[in-house]
């Protein structure tokens, strides 16, 4: 119990100007990476569309539905819903000259779909339904869709046309049931149902209220979009990764929330003073001179997570290989030095594998059939304990999954809900100083270089103020001694100002230098 205790979770966020990346670290160390592009558009799990029925496949029970992207999105007649009638009837009743919250109210659920029926005998071609993304478009997929929308908060999952309202199996307490229950009821209008979520255990009403009525109003401000077109559009977009994030996984146990820009950070803090007022104050404002991820190791851990061989302790490592249907995972020991015995040694490497496994499927997002070949252990005890090992490693997953147990070769299968493509990221990169050749200018001659463009742009251009961006061992050389560095023999030759920022991700030679607007003058 001690070590869940200590266990220290913060989430780093880099906002740039055409994406955000969120960093998920337990006790400093790299859990979860999500990228979320902020230009262009983006099929993600949770928004919501009208979309137009392309095609009816009875062979299949289901239909192909265009909801604006290049590949045509997926529905199964069970994807339907129980009232997927309400929904149809309000699409083609809605108009510019209804009251949409009086239709909404005075459409019938019933009667409820058939479980056994047939999708051509509920859907035509050219019709326009109402669906949300369940699965993004991954390879030459497109995205998955349901028909029964909801739309998703901390403690309150809110459900639009439905009439239930369940609670969360892991509330043991009955009156707190009966309490929750009471609440939503109460509050919920005419054709709306909820699923209490275990958050909302021991939440006052003033907090259950407002998310409630956050949730109504985001279903009812597409009512517009529904009135005024009828051609395929968005409806409502799922929250931004960064309070997907917030909503899933907030609790006790965060500690720090870091962003290294202010407008995001006001969202943020807005969003938790919504969902958990008391956590408000862990948001913090990141405004140091270095990157962000740098700042925090992340971009250390990047690069050595998501390489091809990822490394383990004392020597061994782990080789995966992943293709669109399959993720295959090879332990291998390497060099590590042996103990008492071999079988013992053989299961404690295991075990360290284990470890970084549970940590790479979420890492990467990897999805699907996943084979780990584990090295070959005779002890039927070692082979059941480090099943349960990994039972247990993997509990903390949000994703679905399933384990079974070790084959006597070794073998062991996983299979993980995958909603979203595999993140990869490329860890290996053209050196920008050799251009690929593997044949540099002698190290002697950098601070010519970084000198005579440096007196170009000074006697050349007037410029009089720099950021030079180099590697950590670039600036170490540059820098080096306290009063005849490189850098201070520039500044007193030039009569300019030289601010000196180290780069991680940088090539040993790298540099780069940028005027005081912070504009590129290499390029």
């Amino acid at each position: 119990m001690d070590s869940e205790k200590e266990l220290v979770k913060d989430l780093i966020i880099d906002v740039q100007a055409t994406e955000v990346q969120i960093a998920l670290q337990e006790n400093h160390r790299l859990i979860e990476l999500n990228k979320e592009s902020s230009n262009g558009r983006s099929f993600s799990v949770g928004d919501a569309y009208l979309g137009r029925v392309k095609k009816v496949m009875p062979a299949l029970n289901a239909a192909f539905v265009d909801i604006g992207d290049e590949k045509e999105a997926f529905i199964h007649y069970l994807d339907l819903g129980l009232y997927f009638g309400a929904f149809d009837n309000f699409v083609k009743k809605i108009n510019p000259n209804t009251n949409p919250a009086q239709l909404y109210g005075s459409i019938k659920l019933g009667p409820i779909l058939e479980k056994e029926g047939r999708i051509e005998n509920v859907l035509t071609q050219g019709q326009m339904i109402i669906v949300q993304i369940v699965k993004e478009p991954i390879s030459t997929k497109g995205s998955r869709l349901t028909a029964e929308i909801s739309l998703a908060g901390r403690n309150i999952v809110l459900l639009p046309f439905a009439e239930k309202v369940s609670i969360s199996q892991k509330i043991s307490s009955k009156e707190e049931k009966k309490r929750l229950e009471t609440l939503v009821r109460s509050i919920l209008p005419k054709n709306y149902g909820a699923i209490i979520r275990t958050a909302a255990e021991g939440k006052n009403a003033a907090i259950l209220v407002a998310e409630l009525k956050s949730l109504i109003g985001k279903w009812e401000d597409s009512w517009k979009n529904l009135s005024n077109s009828k051609g395929i559009q968005p409806l409502f977009t799922e929250y931004s990764k960064t309070t997907t994030i917030l909503r899933d996984l907030l609790n006790d146990s965060f500690s720090n929330i870091y962003v290294n820009n202010e407008k995001e950070y006001e969202e943020i803090r807005r969003y938790i003073s919504l969902i958990s007022p008391e956590q408000e104050k862990i948001v913090k404002l990141y405004q140091g001179k270095e990157p962000i991820f740098d700042h925090f190791e992340i971009t250390r851990q990047i690069k050595s997570s998501f390489g091809k061989v990822v490394p383990l302790k004392q020597g061994a490592y782990l080789v995966i290989e992943s293709t669109e249907a399959l993720n295959v995972v090879d332990v291998n020991s390497g060099i590590r030095a042996k103990t008492k015995v071999q079988e013992d040694n053989t299961f404690e490497v295991n075990k360290y594998a284990a470890e970084e496994i549970a940590r790479q499927l979420r890492l990467r997002d990897m999805g699907g059939i996943v084979i780990v070949d584990f090295i070959d252990m005779e002890s039927v005890e070692h082979r059941n304990n480090l099943f349960k090992y990994m039972q247990e490693l993997m509990s903390t997953d949000r994703a679905k999954h399933n384990v079974l147990p070790l084959t006597k070769f070794g073998l062991m299968q996983i299979t993980r809900q995958r909603v979203r493509p595999v993140t990869e990221i490329n860890t290996t990169e053209v050196c920008p100083v050799c251009h690929g050749t593997g044949k540099i200018a002698s190290s002697l001659l950098i601070d010519e270089q970084i000198e005579r463009r440096l007196a170009y742009y000074v006697n050349d251009k007037g410029i009089k103020s720099f950021t030079l961006k180099v590697s950590p061992i670039l600036g170490a050389y540059i820098t080096r001694g306290l009063f005849n560095s490189y850098v201070g023999r520039w500044k007193k030759k030039y009569k300019c100002k030289i601010k000196v920022v180290e780069i991680t991700d940088f090539a040993v030679l790298q540099n780069e230098l940028f005027d005081e607007k912070g504009d590129k003058l290499d390029s």
